[in-house]
């Protein structure tokens, strides 16, 4: 099963197989979160939805408190 993890720390979106461990390339960060969003879905969206699904779920979980 595919899974889509985000960075806590720059938004970039992997996807994996088979990790629970998963780090980002981007930024370096050593523990991506695991989101809700489906494969079939992240598959068919374009760059813009997928950064648009980037920055609602960066804006929702690390906002500063």
């Amino acid at each position: 099963m595919m899974k889509i993890y985000i960075c806590p720390e720059c938004g970039w979106l992997r996807v994996v197989s088979r990790r629970k461990d998963v780090e980002c390339h981007k930024c370096g960060n050593e523990q991506m979160k695991l989101t809700n969003l489906e494969f079939t879905k992240y598959s068919d969206m374009n760059e813009k939805e997928r950064k648009d699904y980037s920055d609602a779920w960066m804006y929702i979980h690390c906002r500063k408190k």
